[in-house]
């Protein structure tokens, strides 16, 4: 059985995107691209939509040498499953290795996909993630919280989630970012 996890970085205001998508304000420090990679190192599944996917596929090809933190980071992706929920895209229309794709997400399967898994399953972008939040699936929610404010975009949390956490970790970057990192009691 394994662990569910939601990760992301978001303005001090809660939104991990401005109001036209744009998400180079996100880009880590060296120090925090070291640390996400030390917190997915565990990450056997990658559960994500059709967006989420068309940004991180970029680490199906990343060209070696660039970075020791970018390099370590290709291979934790390279070694991880990648599960693309959208009816946009077909098993065919994805030429990635260990991807598959299923035409859409339900909590029951996503049950399903964590419970045959033996480490932890990051269901990534907040629509993605949005019901295993509102219904309490989520095991361990980390946001790392980057010193700006956008005051509109697209939510980190979706409204209706209810939920009692409690806090394990915090820890600030050389950046000003700062890990929040709850857990279900």
């Amino acid at each position: 059985m394994g662990t569910l996890l939601y990760s992301t970085t978001c303005s001090i205001d809660g939104f991990v995107a401005d109001t036209d998508g744009g998400i180079g304000w996100t880009t880590p420090s060296e120090e925090l691209h070291a640390f996400f990679n030390d917190s997915l190192r565990d990450v056997g599944t990658y559960v994500m939509g059709h967006d989420m996917y068309a940004t991180m596929r970029v680490w199906d090809t990343w060209p070696a040498g660039r970075s020791v933190v970018e390099d370590d980071y290709a291979a934790i992706w390279a070694a991880a499953d990648k599960i693309v929920c959208s009816d946009r895209l077909t098993a065919t229309g994805v030429d990635a290795p260990r991807t598959t794709v299923e035409p859409r997400l339900t909590t029951r399967r996503l049950a399903e996909i964590v419970a045959g898994a033996d480490g932890a399953v990051e269901v990534s972008g907040p629509t993605t993630a949005a019901e295993a939040l509102r219904t309490g699936m989520v095991d361990v929610l980390q946001l790392f919280v980057a010193p700006r404010a956008l005051g509109a975009g697209l939510r980190a949390l979706p409204a209706g989630m209810d939920l009692a956490l409690e806090l394990t970790e915090t820890r600030r970057f050389d950046n000003g970012t700062v890990l929040l990192r709850y857990e279900r009691p």
